[in-house]
Formats: structure tokens, sequence, C-alpha cells
């Protein structure tokens, strides 16, 4: 199975979500804050995968519950959909030019969470979105989703673009990681991970 829902409710944010790594379900993305529910569409739509997510935070206090929230949610639903790791190829790597900016992603569908982030921005904000909560969102998703996952940005200077290209960059990895290639083995010279 390669769909699942989740629901997540702290004091701090409430989260509905659906997953299909098979685009089964329409993209539909409420956080809040805009620029974030657009690169999570730009996620949704580069992956091909089916995402619905509603989440209602406290972003009265700021959009650091919400942003770190939909991370680990994500991350749960795509680590509950990778768990048997059998068939997957487990690798992705992608990297995706936006005008000016280059950002590439590397990820291995492990077991051994880890991020490897370099990515530096000029402004606090893009529109209502924090640009130190990139970082903690692909934080809170590798750890979550139980992957090894490095960003490198490479160039650029319009922190809108530097930061779709890594999701963008991110969404193609991730599509070519979670491939099913051989449905008896799983890639790993241990027979397991």
């Amino acid at each position: 199975m390669r769909e699942c829902e989740l629901k997540r409710k702290t004091k701090e944010t409430e989260i509905e979500l659906k997953l299909s790594l098979d685009g089964k379900f329409s993209n539909s993305i409420s956080t809040g804050i805009g620029f974030f529910n657009h690169m999570l569409n730009s996620f949704a739509v580069h992956s091909g995968f089916g995402l619905e997510l509603k989440c209602k935070g406290d972003l009265e206090v700021d959009s650091h519950h919400t942003v770190e929230d939909v991370g680990i949610v994500l991350g749960t639903a795509l680590n509950k959909l990778t768990e048997n790791k059998v068939g997957l190829a487990r690798f992705g790597n992608f990297t995706v030019p936006m005008d000016e900016s280059l950002a590439t992603c590397s990820v291995d569908i492990s077991g051994r969470p880890y991020l490897a982030f370099n990515a530096e921005f000029s402004n606090e904000r893009v529109g209502d979105l924090d640009t130190q909560m990139v970082k903690e969102f692909f934080y809170a998703f590798a750890m979550n989703a139980r992957l090894t996952l490095h960003i490198n940005l490479l160039y650029g200077s319009n922190d809108h673009h530097k930061i779709e290209a890594i999701f963008k960059a991110f969404a193609h990895a991730l599509k070519n990681a979670v491939i099913i290639k051989d449905e008896k083995n799983i890639l790993s010279t241990k027979g397991s991970l």
C-alpha cells in the first residue's frame, strides 16, 4: 500500500494529512502560510505524489510550530509508506535550476536519519514564511522519515528562487528514491536496512 492518512493534534497545531506516493489524491494544501503552501504544492506536483494537507497552527506566535509540525507529519507518513523497503530504488539525486539559482538534493531511504543543509538566504522572510524555517522543515522531515537528506544550494541571489529550487530538487530526488525497482530484495549488502 502506497498511501496513508495521518492526524496529529498538539496544543500548537492540528494537522490532517493524506499522502499517496502514486498520486492518487488531488493536491490540496492549507497551512495558513501562503509561501509555504506554494512550496508544498510545488513539492507535490514535482514528486508526482498526491498530497492533501490541512494545518491549523498558532500563527499568532510565528510560523515555527506550523512548519516544523508539517515536516514531522509528512516525514512520518513517508516513513510509514517506505518502512518495508523491499524493492525500493532507495537512492535519489536531482539538480534543479530556478532562474539564477541552482539547488541539488540527494536522498537515501536508509532508516538512518540525517540532514546536511547547505543554503543561506539574504532575507528574514519570503512572503509570510521565515526563511530560517526552511532548514527546520527539512530537519523535521528527515528525522521522522528516517532518511538521509543532503541539500545544497550551489548559488543564487533571489530567496524565492533559491527556496523553490530546493523544494523542487527535493521532490524529484524523493520521487526517484521511492520507485519500486525490485520487488524481491532490499537494496543493501547487509540484506536489511
